[in-house]
């Protein structure tokens, strides 16, 4: 009896927009589930988008039923304001899968590029080409939805590293 795939939700976080994807991996293979962004109202108070940030990821895990969950890290900003509002945006983006009960990852940006296109300075057109490549079946509509199931291929590559295996869900 063949083992019943690990689906993995990668996470693409940001205040203004959010990527997921959703994969399947059986073995060494990986099978494209969906993805999408999700867009806060930009002119709505922090809470507010905050929020329906929230509430968003919530709908996906509840529709996908991931099994694992990986983020992507993101890099310090030079303006201080900046960098404040995406950490609270990355916050929920970690909070909601844990929430759920799923192990979370992370992974560095150059980690994610060097994992799907080779190179760890690869540009976001690269990486969209290799989602195609990887996932023919994908078609993410924004960089921010390839970036996502970038982190999941990614941690479908990584998952059973040392570093990577004793990450529980908070509880």
């Amino acid at each position: 009896m063949t083992a019943r795939p690990i689906r993995i939700l990668g996470l693409d976080p940001g205040l203004r927009r959010t990527g997921w994807g959703v994969i399947d991996v059986s073995g060494s293979r990986l099978t494209y589930v969906g993805c999408g962004t999700i867009l806060p109202p930009e002119d709505a108070p922090m809470g507010v988008r905050l929020a329906t940030l929230h509430r968003a990821l919530a709908a996906v895990l509840e529709e996908f039923r991931p099994d694992e969950a990986a983020v992507e890290e993101t890099f310090v900003n030079m303006n201080p304001a900046s960098t404040l509002k995406l950490g609270q945006a990355r916050g929920v983006v970690l909070l909601a899968p844990a929430a759920a009960g799923l192990p979370v990852a992370e992974y560095a940006a150059t980690l994610v590029k060097k994992s799907v296109v080779g190179a760890g300075r690869a540009e976001k057109g690269q990486i969209r080409m290799m989602i195609q490549v990887l996932l023919p079946r994908a078609a993410p509509a924004t960089e921010d939805a390839a970036d996502a199931l970038a982190v999941a291929v990614t941690h479908a590559h990584h998952r059973a590293a040392p570093s990577v295996r004793g990450i529980t869900a908070a509880g």
